[in-house]
């Protein structure tokens, strides 16, 4: 196998973990997504809980859900989130929440 495809893949490797680690590098995108660890959740729930505007929790979802981290499922009118990337669950264990 060629070297520098195989440092081209750690390189991608390395900014796939950086676009997670950014991604989750905000308080509010921490607690939703340790929230969601608990179980899946609709923004409405989450207003409530984080007491934060819904545009706010929703921009912040949005990043998340564009960063391969959550999926959405309907249920009805609502959406409901939970994570789809397990190395969210990993990175909050290490950080100890």
């Amino acid at each position: 196998m060629d070297i520098t495809f195989i440092a081209k893949m750690k390189i991608m490797d390395w900014n796939k973990n950086s676009e997670l680690l950014k991604a989750l590098g905000h308080p509010v995108r921490l607690k939703i997504v340790s929230g969601l660890l608990q179980q899946e959740c609709h923004v409405d729930k989450m207003v409530r809980h984080l007491k934060l505007p819904q545009s706010t929790i929703s921009q912040h979802l949005g990043i998340l859900k564009s960063r391969g981290i959550l999926e959405i499922r309907k249920e009805g009118v609502r959406t409901c989130y939970r994570i789809r990337d397990s190395r969210v669950m990993e990175l909050l264990k290490i950080l100890g929440n």
